[in-house]
């Protein structure tokens, strides 16, 4: 919910945001799409 209201998108579609990039990169939880973020830049700290 904290996403999508960040994002200012639905949380349905947030969820099927996360789906995709924990298909696309392989990972199999939110935090290792965070960790995957933060090793490729994708994130500030």
């Amino acid at each position: 919910a904290e996403i999508a209201a960040e994002l200012f998108i639905g949380l349905t579609t947030a969820k099927t945001h996360v789906a995709s990039l924990l298909t696309k990169i392989g990972a199999r939880n939110r935090v290792e799409i965070a960790m995957w973020a933060y090793d490729t830049s994708r994130v500030r700290e």
